[in-house]
This record gives C-alpha cells, structure tokens and sequence, in this order.
C-alpha cells in the first residue's frame, strides 16, 4: 500500500488552494463590467443627436447667420464681450446647436418638461456658445443699449395659429443639464470637509422660465422671434401647453426586459428609458422616476404625481438596453381614468428585441405621432 506523507497532503492541499483561487480570480475577470448597456443606448443616441453647426462672423461689424433647420440669428455689432467686460473685435467663432423635432429631443435626451413636470409645446431648443482665440465671450448685458442678438425661428404649419392656443407670445426658458451637490464631512485627522461635485440631471434638462422673456409670433416673416439672453446654456421658446383635463399620475410596467442597472444609472447613462408625446404636440414627456420595489412585471417608471391629462392621446416609446441587445415597443394609447379607489393609471410594455437601426427607425417616427 502507497502512503502518502503530511508534506505531500499540504502540497495537494495548497494546489487544489490555488486552483480554487485561480478559477475564482478568472471568473472575477470575465464578470461584465456594470454600466456597459447603459453606455451602449448613450452612444447609440448621441451618435445620431443633433450636431453643432460652426460659423465665424466678425464682432465688430456683426452679421447675420442662419442654421441648416433655416433659424436666422441677427447679431449686431459689438454684441460679445471678453471675461474682463470689454468688447470683442475681430472674428469670432459661433457654435449652434439646435433641436426642433421629438426625435432630437430623445437623441439628445432633452424632453419638454417644467422643473415641476408640467408639459411644455416647443418651438425650439438652441444652446449657442462664441469664443475668440479659445477663450469663451458673454453676450453684452441685455440693460445695455443696442438690439442684442435676435432669433427667427421658422414656425411650422401645425405653429402657425402663432402658438400654442392661438397666443402671440411664448414664454422662453432656460435649461441646466447638470446639478451640483454638495457634501460636508470630516478628512482623516477629524478636519471639516466640504466637496462639492456636478452630476448629469436624470430628467435630462431642468427647464426654468425666465422671467419677462418671451418669443413673439411674427406674421408677416412667419417666425418666432426673440432676443438672446445666455450663451452655453440651453434656452428653449415653448409654451405651456393647456390642457384642462382632470391629471393622473401614470405607471409605466415594463412587463419584460427593464435593466435593474437603471436604479443607479452608472455614469448618469440610462439603460432603460420611457418616453411620451401627445398626439399632435411638439411635446415630449420623458418618463424618469424609476418604481421602487416593485413585484416582477412591475418594472418601469413613473410620471410626475397627478401631472398627465386623462383622456389625452399619445404615444409612448419604451427602450431598454440588456446584455448588448436593445428592446423597444412603441404604443399608442390614450390616458384612462383611474380605476376606483387608485390614483394612478397603468400602461404596460411587452417590448421586443430590435437592431440599432430599428430602434432609430421608431425615435424619428416620433416626430409624427
């Protein structure tokens, strides 16, 4: 009979150790990395998002440009200014982008929403940025005398009525796409510490009006007219849209494929994604309060509480991004009651596997739902 010693069971032990050891730092290595669906839908989006649009006038003589979407901006002389307050002069670098249709705001993740979710209709979103020899300009101050930069924006037939309701005058808005957070604690030798950092907005921009500033409806150009106020940042002409209707707050299940990845949004990058234009609205309602603790099937999001019209008639995209594979459904519907003894109505989404170029496809129809 063969023995075996105490020293060769201590090696086979440190062996079967090590290989034990080995198997778990392999699958360590192989294990997904989080985040990565989320990024997926990002770059997918942004790749196809509204593009700045580059010009270069000369500040001290002014000029006018207009976009490819055909938005004219009329910009005097000495309309910039340098950070120390003085007047730039000599040629000046402009930067424009600008987002007209539902599918832009979904690419670029810009909905039509108040900070306090009430839905606006949008003639346009513009975020305009003027640098000279790489060093950011200021638009001159608006109690300065001098016209400031003026804005067309070319109205559509379904604008035409010159704006939402018939009303002559829309009010404009400015929008944040991050929010600062501040944190306060104590460093290793027990010291006060403050830090304070940005984060990507979840509702990905927070529209706030701006006081006294409004686009009026001109009839003889058939444009939107208004005056500049910020450079980078976004401005928005929109109109509150009216509608009377008693409000629900509106469930949104995902009966399959939701990313639980969605509940931390790594890097601020959705995987999971609801969004919502009435019928016949430049409007789009983004879908961004993730449910909490819900039961399978119930996966999904929530509107703002008591905020969507019942009887109001749109339609809804619902995308997710799982393992490398995107899914989408889009539904038209129509806003229900709630049913008795609840205060909120349910929509639920079966969604399907789609291609890259599928998922794009269903975005830009969107635009003429």
């Amino acid at each position: 009979m063969k023995t075996i010693s105490l020293k060769t069971i201590t090696c086979l032990v440190a062996a079967a150790m090590a290989i034990s050891s080995c198997k778990k730092n392999n699958s360590q290595e192989v294990a997904p990395e989080k985040g990565l669906d989320g990024k997926m839908l990002s770059e997918l989006l942004g790749s196809h998002a509204p593009k700045f649009e580059h010009f270069t006038i000369d500040a001290g003589t002014g000029g006018v440009i207009t976009t490819k979407s055909g938005t004219k901006f009329t910009i005097p002389r000495d309309a910039f200014i340098t950070a120390g307050g003085v007047s730039a002069y000599g040629n000046v670098d402009i930067s424009i982008k600008e987002m007209r249709e539902v599918s832009d705001m979904i690419l670029s993740d810009k909905p039509t929403m108040t900070a306090d979710g009430k839905l606006l209709v949008s003639y346009g979103e513009f975020f305009v940025k003027v640098t000279q020899n790489n060093q950011d300009l200021s638009l001159r101050p608006k109690n300065d005398t001098g016209p400031g930069v003026r804005v067309q924006v070319p109205a559509k037939p379904r604008d035409n009525a010159g704006g939402p309701n018939g009303m002559k005058e829309v009010p404009m808005w400015t929008g944040d796409t991050t929010v600062t957070f501040t944190q306060y604690g104590f460093n290793y030798i027990n010291q006060p510490v403050t830090i304070t950092t940005q984060q990507n907005v979840s509702k990905g921009v927070l529209w706030n009006q701006v006081q006294n500033s409004f686009a009026l409806f001109n009839t003889s150009t058939g444009t939107m007219d208004f005056r500049l106020d910020s450079l980078i940042r976004w401005v928005n002409c929109d109109g509150l849209a009216n509608m009377p209707n008693p409000k629900t707050t509106v469930m949104g299940y995902f009966t399959n494929y939701f990313n639980p990845e969605t509940n931390v949004s790594y890097g601020g990058e959705q995987p999971s994604m609801l969004f919502f234009k009435p019928k016949n609205f430049n409007t789009l309602v983004k879908f961004y309060n993730v449910i909490m603790v819900p039961p399978a099937g119930k996966e999904g999001f929530h509107s703002y509480q008591t905020s969507i019209p019942v009887g109001l008639e749109g339609t809804f995209l619902a995308i997710s991004a799982i393992g490398g594979q995107f899914y989408a459904e889009q539904k038209t519907t129509i806003i229900g009651t709630p049913a008795a003894g609840d205060d909120y109505t349910t929509i639920s989404f079966n969604l399907q596997p789609v291609d890259a170029a599928g998922l794009l496809a269903l975005i830009t129809s969107m635009n003429s739902k």
